[in-house]
């Protein structure tokens, strides 16, 4: 999907790369191996990503090193997408689905790289120990905090206008990898 959109398979590589290291520089002979692309195609791609000020560049060593520029405008929307298209989540949200039926699923804190209230937000049937055991087997030692609520609970919640619940939903970092509740949420997003 986003090779039809981005028009270019090394510039996709070129976006994950650099989005999920914002703050890592890396020099094209590095990212010939990292991506398993050619030289020069990646050489058109980066000279053409810093014309547009997604990347700057620094000569040093006789290495010319790149690296996201934190001031591109469209920096938050792009790393967004790159974010909300990895297939990871898709893999995540498969396991645990398995746990029980899942209304609402949200990544936010550790996972969008950021510290945060919560890492996890789910709304469901779901069993806290059965929760609790999937992210120790998952994720151990990365002592992530979660937010679980019914569904009758996060309703309830949603006619108080609960600040936690209107918080998630607002944080433009944050990925919803599930929301079967849209017509309810809806308010949330657009206030």
């Amino acid at each position: 999907m986003l090779k039809k959109i981005f028009g270019s398979g090394a510039r996709v590589k070129l976006f994950q790369q650099f989005l999920s290291n914002p703050k890592e520089e890396f020099f094209i002979r590095e990212l010939t191996r990292i991506l398993d692309e050619q030289i020069n195609s990646l050489r058109r791609e980066l000279e053409n990503l810093e014309k547009i000020g997604l990347l700057k560049s620094v000569d040093r060593n006789r290495k010319k090193y790149y690296r996201v520029n934190p001031h591109f405008s469209l920096l938050s929307e792009l790393t967004s997408i790159i974010r909300k298209t990895d297939e990871t989540n898709d893999e995540f949200l498969k396991k645990i689905s398995k746990l029980g039926d899942i209304d609402i699923l949200i990544l936010s804190g550790t996972f969008v790289d950021k510290t945060g209230e919560t890492d996890l937000f789910l709304v469901g049937n779901l069993k806290k120990p059965d929760l609790e055991k999937f992210l120790d087997e998952n994720f151990s030692g990365k002592n992530l905090k979660y937010g679980l609520m019914t569904r009758e609970d996060f309703l309830y919640r949603l006619t108080l206008k609960d600040k936690f619940v209107k918080k998630i939903f607002s944080d433009k970092e944050n990925l919803v990898l599930k929301n079967k509740l849209k017509k309810d949420t809806e308010s949330l997003v657009s206030d």
